[in-house]
């Protein structure tokens, strides 16, 4: 079993961990701005993925169904554990948003998708494309309501997925593929390339992003009542609740869920790590935007992901 565990490790975490301490380095030593590279997999790479593995995905309507069903029904039954949690352990109003956000946001992304393509393979990332769009949507409209119920603009959350142009490549691409169309091969050829750089460049900018994402960035005015509750250091409780809702409850409902809704295969175990993924980086931003406990929310990002370098390689050998 040790023997399995530790193979799984260096096949997989092994060439992922080269970009993430690339970028760690090149922070540290060269101070290295992540804004330039953020702009570019915004707004090229992950577009590009998108729409390639949309494309030319292996994927049934089938899965479709269950993809989303499996991430409406596990975001929703999350959020119910983190409130019930929050009131039991009479978190305050900041801690609970950033609890909700710790417990549903995960890095299916940046994370997520390049140990998809290594663990599984192109048809496990074809599975993951779906779930992926879904949580994009998710972020940019049920996150913007958790991370601050007062400030909520139903407008202002559906004008901010539509800015995302993943959103127009998986329609482009859903299109083409219903009506049996492809691209040239010199143009898919492109998309290829463009594909190729996605992996390394979204993996450098996560271990950039690590180094500082345990220390919020407070400039306002002490009288704004957001920033002052960035301010506020999180209580223990609110730490281990976050840490075990994210490491342990996390997995444990989805693997629930996953066998309730009869899926099975390379989908489930596709749903099941990406589920599993650490905390998504850009739930700090929301947290410090709106004042939900950006702290409590960094340091669950920061802890989270150091220990998917445990957690996960432990998934996915008992998956295969």
């Amino acid at each position: 079993m040790l023997t399995q565990l530790l193979a799984t490790m260096y096949q997989v975490f092994l060439p992922i961990s080269l970009p993430v301490i690339g970028g760690v380095l090149l922070r540290r030593f060269r101070g290295l701005d992540t804004k330039p590279l953020v702009t570019l997999s915004l707004y090229v790479l992950t577009p590009s993925i998108v729409f390639t593995t949309l494309l030319h995905a292996d994927i049934s309507l089938g899965d479709v169904g269950h993809t989303i069903s499996f991430s409406l029904l596990s975001l929703v039954i999350l959020w119910l554990v983190a409130v019930m949690l929050s009131r039991v352990l009479q978190l305050n109003p900041q801690e609970q948003a950033g609890l909700t956000m710790i417990s549903t946001f995960t890095n299916c992304v940046n994370y997520g998708l390049p140990l998809v393509l290594l663990a599984f393979g192109q048809l496990g990332l074809d599975k993951a494309s779906v779930y992926v769009i879904g949580q994009m949507i998710i972020v940019n409209t049920v996150g913007v309501f958790f991370a601050a119920r007062s400030h909520f603009s139903v407008r202002h959350a559906v004008y901010s997925v539509f800015r995302l142009p993943a959103i127009y490549a998986a329609m482009i691409a859903t299109i083409l593929r219903l009506n049996g169309l492809s691209l040239p091969t010199a143009l898919d050829e492109g998309f290829a390339m463009l594909v190729a750089a996605y992996s390394p460049v979204a993996l450098a900018v996560l271990g950039a992003q690590m180094i500082h994402v345990g220390v919020t960035n407070i400039n306002a005015s002490s009288n704004d009542p957001a920033q002052l509750a960035a301010q506020v250091a999180p209580t223990r409780r609110a730490l281990w609740a976050g840490l075990s809702l994210r490491i342990i409850a996390a997995p444990l409902l989805s693997w629930l869920l996953l066998r309730l809704l009869g899926i099975d295969g390379i989908l489930f175990n596709v749903l099941f790590i990406l589920t599993s993924m650490p905390t998504a980086v850009n739930a700090v931003i929301l947290a410090e935007q709106f004042g939900a406990a950006p702290r409590l929310v960094s340091r669950c990002i920061l802890w989270t992901t150091l220990s998917s370098i445990v957690v996960l390689p432990v998934l996915i050998y008992l998956l295969q």
